[in-house]
């Protein structure tokens, strides 16, 4: 069962970016730029926003670098910025920006404080 999508005027995906506050619109896209503990971090990075994508079966544009990570959202068709963006976008930071210890949760979380174990540099 397939939902009709649409792309969002300019009004709806300023609504949408309320509720990301890290993500932009750039020339017809949704963007992130990630930082990171280093080139294996962002490797990790990369590896978790391609599972989510391909899950959704929405394919993003990865820009990667050392500590860095630059993440594009688009739909092809219909082309612009839909709600398949920003779902993507919201599940991307649901997972990337998880933070274990914060929540009390039992899992521990890495030790942010020290450099020699930063993985995401959290928002």
């Amino acid at each position: 069962m397939s939902i009709e999508v649409r792309a969002l005027d300019e009004g709806e995906i300023r609504a949408g970016l309320a509720g990301l506050p890290h993500w932009r619109e750039e020339s017809g896209w949704l963007v992130r730029d990630y930082r990171s503990g280093g080139w294996k971090a962002t490797l990790m990075l990369a590896g978790v926003v391609g599972h989510l994508a391909e899950a959704a079966w929405h394919h993003p544009v990865l820009e990667l670098s050392w500590d860095r990570m630059r993440v594009r959202l688009c739909t092809h068709s219909p082309p612009g910025i839909t709600e398949r963006d920003f779902a993507l976008a919201r599940q991307i930071e649901d997972v990337v920006q998880w933070q274990p210890a914060r929540e009390g949760s039992v899992l521990e979380g890495t030790p942010n404080e020290d450099e020699r174990f930063c993985y995401v540099r959290y928002d």
